[in-house]
């Protein structure tokens, strides 16, 4: 019998590559194994067909054409200008005289250009085909998928694919490509490296080895966007099947781990082949020799201008770097860059250290330059960075991204319009005025944590793109200035079990004093203001503050429409606010309130709450004021325009309203307040159209409709 082993080189040398497996010992075994699985005594009776592109394959001085290592290993060899027309000159060569009953044909391929010579043959003739392949199987849902034997290459006996082991010392790699002027981008660096290791075989097992979540040990790490993600590089390294292993800041540390955890492996019975050592490091000749010894191939990673001479020139070593295989950008070249994507969450970053730091030093010195030295040794001093050289290498990246303007040697300031530092100072701002404001006007010791993240709910100015989401988003802030310093967080008994401790937030003793005073100047401010409102009539408020008189107008209705559904005197301020807050921009609610306070249209205190133990602060509406009794005289009489066009089947819109009334209306301003208070509703699909929710308390009220249930609404 005869057998036939054809061979698509052109497939087969980026196997052999990506496998690290010897070109020629590649070709013999393979014929060797055709021989045996054609049943064959030895391969004299064994045709085996070697088909490429031989001119592509340019190879270096010192190596053998592959075209040469398969005519040497016994291969027919087949020139291929187009691959379209080969089935059928194979075909014609070799298969235009029907074969054997018993010859066998194996072709070893994965690309799917191939088939048409398995189907054509075996329509043929009779004689067994089989496939052999790396990556996938051409066969799998063709008509003769069931019928054909396919065989991984690594099923074959006599091909062994090198596994390879890499282990990343990430502390000394991203220092080194740092201090060479390097952005490290932690993305683009994972996607090469394993695509590197994965070059030189078969990657099984890959490490890196830092300080993971010890602030300031390493420098900045940044995505593709510029982004800085430092908390999630070992969630990062994670999906990429790399193994992020902690170890105490510091070279020695780093040394002894690495080089334990190496020599560990190696003694396993199936430890790598080829171990990877990415490092500068020359004390790792220790753990080379005994690898060398083994007989593994050892190939070592490193940082041009930054890999110890020992390594360099270590005769049994191959020696690659980063730098090379990569394409990281430099410092220099993000003069601008796109740092943060609207989309995206805006958290904490070491880029907040570096702008918090910088202001608090500024308003320090109230002045807006500060020097580098000064700088780093806040952001020391805050646990920031753990030293100077990492503090450097921050401040210098914060230059490169634009956070900081380089004034002259060693001076720098705050960029107020870079996004990130305009974002960070106005997080900072609120959450530090929400604090210093409810100490200063409720007399509290401390605001309790959960009190405070409810509280920062409601700042409508953080209501941004990737800003004020959830609770987990305003923790992360509020956490970010405990670390540096501006907040300070502590453990006090609860109230009703002293037994356990929870949360509180306080303003540290040095800053307490200017930040109470701060707030209390703000709050002065709306009061003083609100004085010039002192005897003005709403409608006369709209001339001025137009803002504040619509609000006015909300508040009063919401009130008086809480009060008397639910039968209270008073309503809850601070669900007030919550329900009003997407009409706050900045101090409106509370010029609003200061308004109606400076007129007697409300009272505000502390009242008893039916529902705790504790008294709550609410508002209580005085509706026999006579600017109180005009806004809600309009609000019926706008409640009355809505009735009578339900009752005609009307259809009620911003134009129909405007057509139903008389007078000066800011329609816009009511349909909001009745869409607040659930009087309207709008249509689903129809853009600006409402329906009236007829048995509303407040509809019934001004349709003088039976209202026996407002005594019995919360019984």
């Amino acid at each position: 019998m005869a057998a036939y082993l054809i061979i698509d080189v052109d497939d087969l040398l980026r196997f052999a590559s990506q496998n690290g497996i010897d070109l020629h010992e590649l070709a013999v075994a393979l014929r060797g194994n055709a021989a045996l699985a054609a049943g064959l005594f030895d391969t004299s009776n064994l045709r085996a067909v070697a088909f490429a592109d031989w001119r592509s394959h340019s190879v270096d001085e010192n190596q053998v054409e592959p075209e040469a290592l398969f005519r040497n290993a016994g291969y027919d060899i087949i020139e291929v200008d187009d691959r379209s027309t080969l089935p059928q000159d194979l075909i014609t060569r070799y298969f235009s005289i029907p074969p054997a009953s018993n010859d066998e044909l194996i072709l070893t391929t994965t690309a799917a250009d191939m088939l048409p010579l398995i189907c054509q043959i075996r329509k043929i003739s009779d004689m067994r085909l089989r496939v052999w392949g790396a990556d996938g199987n051409i066969l799998a849902g063709s008509e003769c998928e069931n019928e054909i034997i396919f065989q991984p290459f690594e099923a074959l006996a006599g091909i062994r694919i090198k596994n390879v082991w890499v282990y990343i010392d990430f502390e000394n790699i991203s220092i080194s490509l740092n201090e060479q002027g390097f952005v490290v981008n932690l993305d683009h660096l994972i996607e090469r490296m394993v695509s590197q290791a994965q070059a030189h075989g078969k990657l099984v097992k890959m490490a890196a080895y830092a300080p993971w979540g010890q602030r300031g040990a390493l420098p900045p790490l940044v995505d593709s966007s510029g982004r800085e993600i430092a908390g999630d590089a070992p969630a990062r390294l994670m999906m990429a099947n790399i193994d992020p292993v902690f170890h105490l800041p510091g070279k020695q540390s780093a040394d002894i781990r690495i080089a334990r955890d190496v020599l560990t492996d190696a003694g396993h019975p199936e430890a790598g082949d080829v171990i990877i050592l990415a490092t500068g490091d020359r004390d790792f000749n220790d753990v080379i020799n005994p690898l060398l010894q083994r007989n593994k191939t050892v190939i070592v990673w490193g940082v041009r201008g930054s890999t110890g001479r020992l390594l360099q020139s270590h005769p049994s070593l191959q020696l690659e770097y980063i730098d090379d295989f990569t394409e990281l950008q430099t410092h220099q070249s993000l003069s601008t860059v796109e740092t943060q994507h609207d989309t995206e969450s805006f958290i904490p970053s070491q880029w907040s250290s570096v702008i918090i730091q910088c202001s608090r030093l500024s308003s320090a010195k109230g002045a807006a330059e500060v020097s580098e030295a000064s700088l780093i040794r806040q952001m020391i001093d805050a646990g920031d960075v753990i030293s100077s050289e990492r503090g450097a290498d921050l401040v210098s990246q914060a230059v490169s991204l634009g956070i900081l303007k380089q004034l002259s040697a060693g001076v720098i300031k705050l960029n107020l319009q870079h996004p990130i530092v305009e974002k960070t100072l106005l997080i900072v701002n609120r959450l530090v005025r929400r604090v210093a404001n409810t100490l200063s006007t409720r007399n509290w010791e401390y605001v309790n944590y959960g009190f405070l993240l409810k509280g920062l709910a409601m700042e409508r100015d953080l209501d941004r793109p990737g800003m004020n989401e959830d609770d987990q988003w305003r923790s992360h802030w509020i956490d970010c200035l405990v670390r540096e310093r501006v907040l300070q967080r502590d453990l006090v008994p609860h109230r009703h079990n002293p037994e356990d401790l929870v949360p509180v937030i306080r303003i540290p003793t040095d800053d307490a004093d200017r930040m109470l005073q701060q707030a209390e100047e703000e709050t002065a401010v709306v009061v003083d203001a609100a004085q010039n409102w002192k005897d003005i009539p709403p409608h006369q408020l709209f001339e001025t503050e137009p803002e504040v008189a619509r609000m006015v107008t909300r508040i009063v209705v919401s009130v008086q429409q809480f009060t008397s559904f639910r039968n209270f005197a008073w309503c809850p301020l601070g669900s007030l606010h919550r329900r009003l807050r997407e009409f706050d921009s900045g101090v409106i609610f509370q010029q609003a309130v200061e308004y109606l306070l400076i007129n007697d249209m409300v009272t505000v205190n502390e009242y008893a709450n039916p529902r705790s133990d504790f008294n709550t602060k609410g508002i209580e509406l005085d509706e026999n004021h006579p600017f109180v009794a005009v806004l809600l005289a309009e609000r019926d009489e706008f409640v009355r325009a809505l009735l009578e066009m339900y009752h005609n089947n009307v259809t009620i819109s911003q134009p129909s309203i405007e057509q139903h009334l008389t007078g000066n209306w800011d329609v816009p301003l009511w349909i909001s307040t009745m869409r607040i208070e659930n009087v309207l509703n709008p249509l689903p699909g129809r853009a600006d159209h409402y329906s009236l929710f007829r048995t509303h308390h407040s509809v019934k009220v001004v349709a003088n409709d039976d209202v026996d249930e407002v005594a019995t609404a919360n019984s």
